[in-house]
């Protein structure tokens, strides 16, 4: 008798629902207004390709007249199938709902302009409040408000903003944006067995998501095109051939590929130049490479997977992490302390950012390690500390004694560098000890050099963050931002000029009006280009022969590769910073809050794998380009690798190399007047004055 009652009271209120006070606005408008809805910026690949968007909420509004029928009488049959007959508030809608209440079958009598009154000013109409006066109050304000919606608005109108307003699912708002994220497509594009399945979720997106409960879904959905038959939209045969098909989405929410680190980057490159992309309706057009990218992805998730597997890591996994959160109830990480990485890969010509991961899970850690992390490189500063000895005329074959060294300080204590080995492997070639990464040979160089000229060095390949003048310096002591030290690579590829990272090309407007561009980057010289091309083929051999070897083993032969790989004190940093013709990148591993990894980890047995496990994927099918020629003004000559004397008539084959030297530091008895290059008494058929070497 109470149900009676109370359903006869709506009933009578329901029929004078006009008399409620709606014009009191909000901080939306008043409750009958069509607000345009917060759209989403969409952000695409070099290529054209969707990889994300950026908003509050993911939207992007269309026309009403863009979509097939279909798609709104989907919509229309499940919702509000008077929607075109009543004034706002369907009665007889109202009538049966309270007869199924009474008879103990609960469901509403809401129509599409109560919804979309509801949805579009949330300030003014609460949906949470569903029992008791507070939900007999919302019920009247939704009515009130729809009646004079359609009174300012045709219906057509009031359909198009309900089908860019509704929620979807997954924070995607709009028949627009759900289609792209779960059919991969536009809604203009829509089968209609697709429309159907987006009809199905506006009464619960979660209990009908066709990504998760998709027979769920399909039940929905054949239920929706049986109401579509029954309303004369469609024939049954065109709805049984519909209800024949598969609930089928398409991966990753519609995204060619996980870039979530990057777009991140580029929504704080756009914030910086005063565009609002979080505001939405922009169009980014960027400088991703979704292979690459992908390639990217997988070979960091994969390679640190494989660290936490090997022997003496006695640290949290990322997958213990996420179990022992779950087992405590809570849906963020209680436990972050397990290893993380970041990769960056560029164009070394343009600074076109082609690839960049920030970490290994954004929805886990979306700190951007790759972008804002201050990391120690180790050795993968001593390309430059080689460089700048070279311009100031240390030849590559000058001998150093890789031995222990005593370095009083300013403040009165003794620095003395060591190996990560532990050992001392004696006299050695420059080219030996970068490729074997001595660190005691490096700082030798320094100190002969100069660390304010290094330091100097170090601003003008772009490193922005102060190099400390001290030895410890020389062998990465000094933190760097990541992408500023993969830009920083680019000049041993570009002979002597250096590149910055781009990754936005162009912002439109929704009319396409170019609101913010940027160029390739100019190259720009940094470096004697005779040094940068002699250090780009020293870090060929420590690619090929040294530590980056794991490296080179991972990337087909035909791709030159060059590189150098880094370890900090305490092994807590490893990193692998290499190069082809084409491509710069660098990989880096280690703790957000910095410890050891494991007692022998090293940048040769942890990061170049990774390296080289994401060029070979990308360059399996691709043919590189060819290194850039090598700058005039050279010297060469074959010496003997092993103790950097010229080569003689008893030099084995596999013992000789061609070296490079800066005019003047080539080995005394080729020198002439003129500067000839001059060879040695033997040259193997496979030795010429190139970039490839014999090996």
């Amino acid at each position: 008798m109470k149900t009676m009652r109370a359903a006869l009271f709506f009933l009578l209120i329901a029929g004078t629902a006009a008399a409620q006070d709606t014009s009191k606005p909000g901080g939306t408008g008043e409750a009958w207004q069509i607000i345009q809805p917060p759209q989403s910026s969409l952000v695409f690949a070099r290529d054209g390709a969707f990889i994300g968007e950026i908003g509050r909420q993911a939207r992007t509004s269309v026309p009403l007249t863009s979509l097939p029928a279909y798609v709104w009488q989907a919509f229309v049959a499940t919702e509000d199938q008077r929607f075109f007959k009543h004034d706002g508030v369907d009665m007889v809608g109202v009538a049966g709902a309270i007869k199924d209440n009474i008879l103990g079958e609960r469901r509403g009598a809401s129509t599409i302009p109560m919804l979309l009154a509801a949805a579009m000013h949330p300030d003014l109409i609460d949906r949470s409040e569903r029992s008791g006066f507070s939900g007999l109050s919302r019920k009247l304000s939704e009515q009130s408000a729809a009646r004079e919606m359609v009174k300012h608005y045709s219906k057509n109108q009031i359909l198009e903003a309900f089908l860019n307003q509704v929620d979807l699912g997954h924070n995607w708002f709009g028949v627009e944006a759900a289609a792209r994220h779960y059919f991969g497509t536009s809604a203009s594009k829509l089968t209609l067995a697709q429309a159907a399945s987006l009809a199905a979720l506006p009464k619960s997106p979660p209990g009908y998501d066709p990504i998760r409960r998709p027979l769920q879904n399909r039940d929905r959905r054949n239920t929706i095109l049986t109401l579509m038959a029954e309303q004369k939209y469609i024939t049954e045969d065109v709805a049984e051939r519909a209800k024949a098909e598969p609930v089928v989405t398409v991966p990753n929410g519609g995204l060619s590929v996980s870039a979530q680190y990057f777009i991140d980057a580029i929504r704080q490159e756009a914030e910086k130049a005063g565009i609002p992309v979080v505001n939405g309706g922009y169009r980014i057009y960027t400088t991703l490479d979704v292979p690459l990218q992908q390639a990217a992805v997988t070979a960091l998730v994969n390679g640190t997977v494989n660290v936490e597997k090997m022997p003496g890591y006695n640290h949290i996994s990322q997958a213990q992490a996420q179990a022992q959160s779950n087992a405590l109830g809570s849906s963020r990480l209680v436990n972050t302390d397990y290893i993380q990485g970041a990769i960056i890969v560029m164009d070394p010509y343009t600074g076109d950012v082609r690839a960049l991961v920030g970490g290994r899970n954004y929805p886990l850690a979306p700190f951007n390690r790759a972008i804002t992390a201050r990391r120690q490189p180790g050795s993968a500063i001593k390309p430059f500390v080689y460089a700048k000895a070279i311009e100031q005329g240390i030849p590559v074959n000058r001998v150093f004694n890789d031995t222990i060294i005593e370095i009083p300080l300013e403040n009165g204590d003794t620095y003395m560098p060591t190996n990560s080995d532990g050992k001392f492997a004696g006299p050695m070639t420059v080219r030996q000890a970068l490729a074997m990464s001595r660190n005691t040979v490096a700082v030798q160089l320094a100190l002969e050099t100069g660390m304010d000229s290094i330091a100097d060095l170090s601003k003008r390949v772009g490193l922005s963050l102060p190099m400390l003048p001290t030895p410890a310096s020389a062998i990465g002591a000094s933190v760097v931002y990541p992408i500023e030290l993969v830009a920083a690579y680019s000049v041993f590829v570009n002979n002597g000029q250096v590149v910055e990272p781009r990754m936005i090309t162009r912002i439109a407007d929704l009319r396409d009006r170019t609101v913010f561009s940027t160029a390739p980057s100019a190259p720009r010289p940094a470096m004697d280009p005779r040094a940068a091309f002699i250090m780009r083929d020293l870090m060929r051999e420590a690619a090929e022969r040294g530590t980056g070897s794991q490296a080179r083993a991972a990337v087909p032969r035909s791709v030159p590769i060059a590189g150098k790989t880094g370890t900090t004190n305490d092994n807590v940093d490893v990193w692998f910073v290499g190069m082809t013709p084409d491509l710069v990148g660098g990989v880096w591993l280690g703790f957000d809050r910095p410890k050891t990894i494991t007692e022998k980890a090293v940048g040769g047995t942890l990061a170049a794998p990774i390296w080289g496990a994401m060029m070979g994927a990308y360059y399996k099918g691709r043919r590189a380009g060819d290194w850039p020629a090598p700058p005039p003004g050279l010297v060469f000559a074959e010496i003997n690798r092993e103790n950097g004397e010229l080569a003689s008539p008893a030099t084995p084959t596999s013992s000789r190399i061609v070296e490079y030297f800066m005019p003047g530091t080539e080995p005394v008895e080729i020198r002439s007047p003129w500067n000839v290059p001059r060879w040695g008494a033997i040259m193997p058929a496979c030795v010429a004055p190139s970039l490839t070497g014999c090996f």
